[in-house]
């Protein structure tokens, strides 16, 4: 259990993933927040349900809920650099539901509804996924207290 706990909260030693985990979390926190709460001009669960429901996604409301909450906790956790590669995992499965689901057939760019910009989001979990969340996290705190000599990038050398 304690190799397991350490293979998800262990991650780079460099500060580079906290240049993903910012714009990252903040954008799945926005997008979960139009889905849950109808926030900057979304729809709020009701209405994302419906349109969820609408595209084949049944049932619709529990399509927006699992969808809204992936994104905007899950955008948090992110962000704080908080279980960082499960987190990214799940966003990751998210974002290619949204790519193939929704995007796909309009093609790449954005201003015909195409996937770049679900591309992006999953290249970026992704990036999180291999990395985890980097020194300045919450994980790399956590195996610091857990192990005290432990420095970002250890879990190679069996830590």
């Amino acid at each position: 259990m304690n190799t397991l706990i350490n293979k998800t909260l262990s991650s780079s030693a460099s500060f580079a993933p906290l240049a993903l985990r910012v714009p990252a979390g903040i954008i799945f926190m926005a997008h979960g927040a139009q889905k849950l709460f109808g926030w900057f001009g979304g729809y709020g669960l009701e209405g994302t349900g419906q349109w969820m429901a609408s595209i084949g996604l049944e049932p619709g409301f529990v399509m927006a809920l699992m969808a809204g909450s992936a994104e905007f906790f899950g955008g948090l956790f992110i962000l704080l650099g908080l279980l960082t590669r499960p987190t990214a995992l799940v966003l990751a499965v998210t974002m290619v539901v949204a790519i193939v689901t929704v995007h796909l057939d309009n093609g790449l760019f954005m201003s015909n509804g195409g996937y770049e910009f679900g591309l992006s989001l999953l290249a970026m979990s992704v990036s999180l996924l291999a990395s985890g969340a980097g020194r300045l996290s919450i994980d790399s705190l956590l195996m610091k207290k857990m192990h005290p000599h432990y420095k970002a990038g250890a879990a190679r050398q069996g830590l």
